[in-house]
């Protein structure tokens, strides 16, 4: 990347989350650095008023707009193709910033890293037992892993050199596309950052009933371990060494994992090639060279 200031996108996917006007509000508000553009990538779902609204919302920062069919994945594929600027940045739309926000995320880029992430913070205190787990569970990430394992990071707070998205793309497969491109990242040999001064509040879905979040909880472990099994990553995730949350919902998470690996060695054989199975069976190479 060259000494002069770096252009950047901020790319949203929305679903028909009203949150996205909050989330598009802090960026526009930033005082340290702006955003050359916004990208609202919406799946077909999302209401015409919605978008309508965000179009307001972004005020003088420009704003580009991708609906396509299927999901977010879809639509980030989309999206990628009209990004220009030199840093993408992705923030969830259940995500929003304090001032200072995208200085510090887009920083790390500046100096030579291909990609960096930051912490969540809850948006406000549990009210149940199930809301206070997630919020534990996003506390050890951020507190032990995620400076030690960046596959741990999630794609929302991210920012990446546009050119790194674009050569390596995303997998419609794999809906745990965070994971799978930083694991494709990291094996190509590209440097990255957990800064952890780039931190969000995460005003994340509340379920409602425990039967919610089993479904939920379930469906992203499945898509989880697919993302290991491609990569290869499934046994050292098993060995490695974590603090367990403390909480009694963590034996209910741990009787799920074994089915959900079943569930999505299955799925990952049905959808995959012999040749990707058989080259990534003991896990891609790790280049020591950072890039």
């Amino acid at each position: 990347m060259s000494d002069a200031e770096p252009t950047v996108c901020v790319e949203i996917a929305v679903e028909n989350d009203p949150r996205v006007l909050p989330a598009i509000n802090c960026i526009v508000r930033q005082t340290s650095r702006r955003p050359d553009r916004i990208l609202l990538a919406a799946s077909p779902r999302t209401a015409s008023n919605l978008v309508d609204a965000a179009k307001v919302a972004s005020g003088d920062v420009p704003l580009i707009i991708v609906r396509t069919s299927g999901g977010v994945i879809p639509a980030r594929i989309a999206a990628q193709k009209l990004i220009h600027e030199d840093i993408t940045v992705f923030l969830d739309s259940d995500e929003f910033a304090p001032d200072g926000w995208l200085a510090a995320i887009i920083q790390p880029i500046k100096d030579g890293a291909a990609f960096s992430g930051g912490p969540t913070r809850p948006s406000r205190p549990p009210k149940k037992a199930i809301e206070r787990y997630t919020d534990l569970i996003e506390k050890s990430i951020y507190d032990g892993l995620a400076g030690t394992d960046l596959s741990y990071l999630p794609l929302g707070n991210s920012a990446w050199r546009t050119e790194v998205v674009a050569s390596l793309g995303f997998d419609p497969r794999i809906l745990a596309e965070d994971h799978d491109l930083i694991a494709r990242t990291l094996a190509a040999g590209y440097r990255g950052v957990f800064e952890p001064a780039a931190w969000v509040y995460h005003d994340a879905a509340r379920e409602t009933t425990n039967y919610q979040w089993l479904r939920k909880r379930y469906q992203y472990l499945v898509q989880m371990a697919m993302s290991l099994i491609k990569n290869g990553e499934m046994r050292r995730r098993i060995d490695e060494k974590r603090n367990p949350v403390r909480h009694p919902l963590r034996y209910i998470d741990a009787a799920m994992k074994p089915l959900a690996f079943v569930n999505a060695a299955i799925r990952w054989h049905r959808v995959s090639t012999p040749a990707e199975r058989a080259s990534y069976r003991r896990g891609p190479p790790r280049s020591p060279d950072a890039r």
